[in-house]
């Protein structure tokens, strides 16, 4: 008995894994109000009853895609800590940076989602999460007292996220690892007095 249900779980996680995929692949191409579930049930290879053994609408199966894509987000990103009660930036090796390989599984949507801006709520579940998650788990044992942690958190989020759409936008040219590597170096790399030369010199307008 617990041999067939174990069959019958894969079965459906296939199913659906395969329904999910079938409606990312069409949404490159198309507006979701466009996509029929007929059109989704063809491209996955499916009939309309396996379709609505798991869901009644097709906006049901791409919010479960978009839980998908948060509950992994949030895995990932909390990878470096998952197993400690303290975390030191300074300690923190790339191999444990995991959301690059977050956003790698996931890169069809996060295409989608920032190239052609089809998923504006799953793109600002993904900000918010970025933002919120380190306000949530955790506390900065010397903080600073002129810092608002809420805005600090905003700037990493949207640092994070930034190299994110870098990277989608150039194809991702770069490996995950090398990825999460540039991240560790611009973490654990600040310059506190840093002093730049100006390349060009402008006038009292701004203009060159």
């Amino acid at each position: 008995m617990s041999n067939n249900n174990t069959g019958i779980d894969r079965r459906v996680r296939k199913s659906k894994k395969t329904l999910k995929e079938s409606l990312i692949s069409l949404m490159q191409t198309k507006d979701f109000r466009e996509i029929s579930i007929t059109d989704i049930v063809e491209l996955a290879d499916l009939n309309r009853g396996t379709f609505y053994k798991h869901y009644q609408y097709k906006e049901e199966l791409l919010e479960e895609i978009m839980e998908d894509v948060i509950a992994d987000l949030i895995i990932s990103y909390r990878e470096p800590y998952k197993n400690g009660d303290t975390f030191t930036i300074n300690e923190l090796t790339a191999s444990v940076i995991k959301i690059f390989e977050h956003v790698a599984n996931y890169k069809n949507i996060y295409t989608l989602v920032l190239k052609s801006n089809a998923l504006p709520k799953l793109h600002d579940r993904i900000c918010n999460e970025l933002k919120k998650l380190p306000l949530e788990d955790l506390e900065d044992h010397r903080p600073n007292p002129k810092i608002n942690t809420e805005l600090a958190s905003s700037y990493q989020a949207y640092a994070i996220l930034g190299m994110i759409i870098e990277w989608v936008n150039t194809g991702f040219t770069y490996s995950a690892d090398y990825m999460a590597e540039q991240l560790l170096e611009f973490i654990t790399n600040k310059p506190v007095n840093a002093v730049y030369k100006i390349n060009h010199i402008f006038n009292n307008d701004g203009q060159q």
